[in-house]
């Protein structure tokens, strides 16, 4: 049939149709991919979508899958890696914690195994120089007849499996097709020292156009660098010079483009001519945006700019937004004092955290209460730390303790950190976790590039004293699989060039300013004045290339803002109040309020703030916090199930509500469902977060 004829057929028959567009009615590769799209089948035993073929018992074994040769691993081995790595990065597998009872593979699911198809493929944003991983996959049990998909954009700076285990599995299970991007994230890791960097299949390559990520550096600019810098790496998020998270929406939207044109090609009609009708279509396809914490944020942003009606509805965890600054309302929680410095940006908070966190590790209450506080910190690290605030008169106090004291109160207090985190926030210290994310962000807004070392910060391996080293091949053959997109990861740590002696581990790093192992102070605190634009030692406003640089980070986080504007799309947040890594004053909660402020009674969101949960669930496995805290990934698998109840069903979202979970108290008692109640479809009263007067008010 030809195709005029055809769309005159069409128009006839659908109302709707106001003109036929080839890429509307015919089914075409979308022209933002730069690649080919490679195509896998798995069948559901020696392989498959959810497990690659480790099953449930697999994924929850201490003991990584193997290469054959470590050298040399084969893109089979790598995904297998990148699957088991990722899933257990976000969702807690150790016995009576959940796993195999209320969530996992097998749950609802025997075998744990899901057969299907897998399409992967490149593709860039208009304006954008580097490539962003898009990956779909299609169970055997999706029915073409009743049509869905779900968004799953890698949590934090993870590769394309970055959200296997959250809303992959979810997803999968349900028979949905499951659609991922890496955000502009992931390894891309680029050894200046060899040349080499990762392919989309996480093999190693020297080839420029195979590699998911290459810094802009010419030849000579290469050389010039590794004579001075030796052992480097470039690494994607944080050197690409793009700030991929403005384009985070973008890149999910066109995710769900990808993920129509692969079920067309897979169950569209086929007309006989080599034409594919695209009978499985935005307006008959259920698509839920979802995923976590990054991944969560990017999802958000997608709705918010969600121009072609692609999504139906919202289901996201822990989300990372960056809130429009709205000063009209304000929080309050219980009868606390209302909070108007709320929607501070991922830099101030984080940049706030890397540098008080690490003497606050040493106050009273927290010092021996803190769970690892003691294996991941140095008590007299944290001590240097204290020492160097105080001499340069960031804080106060006359003892050890008073200092400790006052760093902790600039970070509940001044930057409006939950008290709720104050417990947990020492083991992220030791993960390095707001160092990381500072200098990773700091470079992306600033759209800087390896070569201008923000902050005199740069990344390689280190040896046991903290030198820089060269990676081991069999570290930097595993990098796709076994990094999370921001060193400190996999072999790969910051390093601090301007330490004094010589460029070290900035964990183990001493400031030129004190000579004193205080983790690198003088870096961080010259991340902090990037941030609020201004030396924070002196008060004096920044100058020359600092200035610029800040001006530069400050329009990057511009552009991330969210603007509150759902489309009055059906919407679930879960937040688990005790996130220390994501201080729901800055992200959750003022997104709730803006949103009120922009839709106002049109709004369809509902906020979940569940009691004694947290960022990383992984931590659950380990004592002193297992016994404290309860799986929020339980509650965000609850919130796509109300979601889908919403979109299939028309049931009603429950009102915005506090959960009070109850903590099982001790690892070896196994958790159940009497520790997790559900979210209510009436809560009680004394529960519900309400908008009222300018306010949202959250209940104790």
């Amino acid at each position: 049939m030809k195709r005029m004829m055809l769309c005159t057929l069409i128009g006839a028959a659908t109302v709707t149709l106001t003109a036929c567009k080839k890429d509307e009615v015919f089914n075409s590769l979308p022209d933002f991919l730069v690649s080919d799209v490679q195509q896998f089948d798995y069948d559901g035993n020696t392989d498959d979508l959810l497990t690659a073929g480790l099953g449930p018992e697999g994924l929850a074994s201490a003991t990584p899958p193997a290469f054959v040769d470590a050298l040399n691993p084969t893109p089979a081995e790598l995904r297998r890696l990148a699957i088991y790595n990722n899933y257990r990065a976000l969702v807690d597998t150790a016995p009576g914690g959940g796993y195999g009872s209320l969530f996992g593979p097998a749950v609802d699911n025997a075998s744990g195994r899901i057969p299907g198809q897998e399409f992967i493929a490149l593709m860039q944003v208009p304006g954008a120089t580097v490539p962003v991983t898009v990956m779909a996959q299609v169970p055997d049990s999706f029915d073409p007849d009743f049509p869905c998909m779900v968004t799953a954009p890698s949590s934090g700076s993870r590769g394309i499996y970055g959200a296997i285990g959250t809303a992959g599995e979810w997803g999968l299970k349900k028979g949905c097709a499951v659609v991922y991007t890496d955000k502009g994230t992931g390894t891309g890791a680029h050894n200046l020292a060899t040349n080499t960097a990762q392919s989309v299949n996480g093999t190693l390559t020297l080839e420029p156009e195979e590699a998911l990520f290459r810094a802009d550096l010419d030849a000579q600019s290469r050389d010039d660098f590794n004579s001075q810098w030796p052992d480097r790496f470039a690494w994607k998020h944080a050197h690409s010079k793009q700030n991929p998270e403005a384009d985070w929406g973008r890149h999910v939207l066109q995710s769900i483009e990808f993920g129509f044109y692969v079920l067309n090609t897979l169950h569209g009609r086929e007309l006989g001519n080599g034409e594919i009708l695209r009978t499985i279509n935005p307006r008959n396809t259920l698509v839920i945006a979802s995923s976590v914490s990054n991944g969560g944020g990017a999802s958000v942003r997608a709705a918010e700019q969600d121009e072609k009606g692609l999504i139906d509805g919202v289901a996201v965890s822990e989300p990372n937004v960056n809130p429009a600054v709205d000063r009209s309302f304000s929080i309050r929680q219980g009868n606390g004092p209302a909070l108007t410095e709320h929607s501070r940006s991922l830099l101030d908070y984080t940049t706030a955290l890397a540098v008080y966190q690490g003497c606050a590790n040493q106050a009273p209450g927290i010092r021996d209460l803190a769970p690892l506080n003691g294996v991941f910190n140095p008590p007299v690290t944290g001590q240097n730390i204290c020492h160097s605030l105080f001499n340069k008169g960031l804080v106060s106090g006359a003892t050890q303790d008073d200092w400790a004291l006052d760093a902790q109160r600039i970070l509940n207090e001044d930057f409006g950190v939950q008290p709720e985190q104050n417990l947990l926030a020492p083991v992220h210290f030791g993960l390095a976790v707001a160092q990381s994310i500072a200098m990773t962000y700091a470079n992306a807004y600033g759209r800087a590039g390896v070569e201008d070392r923000v902050c005199g910060l740069s990344l390689a391996a280190t040896g046991s004293a903290g030198a820089v080293v060269p990676l081991a091949p069999a570290a930097e053959a595993s990098l796709f699989a076994a990094s999370n997109g921001i060193p400190p990861s996999a072999g790969v740590n910051l390093v601090y060039d301007n330490a004094e002696g010589q460029p070290t581990n900035l964990a183990v790093s001493a400031s030129p300013s004190s000579s004193q192992v205080d983790y690198g102070l003088d870096a961080l605190l010259c991340l902090r004045s990037l941030a609020e634009g201004r030396d924070v030692v002196t008060g004096e406003p920044l100058e020359g290339a600092q200035a610029e640089l800040h001006e530069a980070i400050s329009r990057g986080i511009s552009a991330v803002r969210a603007s509150g504007d759902l489309q009055r799309k059906p919407t679930v947040f879960v937040t688990g109040r005790a996130d220390a890594i994501l201080p729901i004053n800055h992200t959750s909660r003022p997104y709730v309020g803006l949103n009120q402020a922009v839709e106002g009674r049109h709004s369809n969101l509902r906020y979940y703030e569940i009691l004694n949960a947290h960022h990383l669930d992984v931590l659950n496995g380990f004592p002193g916090i297992g016994d404290r805290y309860v799986p929020l990934h339980h509650y965000y698998f609850q919130a796509l199930d109300l979601m889908w109840a919403r979109l299939t069903d028309k049931q009603p979202l429950p009102p915005s509500q506090v959960v009070r979970t109850v903590p099982r108290g001790s690892l070896t008692t196994p958790l159940t469902l009497a520790n997790l109640p559900p979210i209510q479809p009436e809560p009680a009263e004394a529960d519900r977060i309400v908008f009222t007067g300018n306010q949202l008010q959250i209940p104790d």
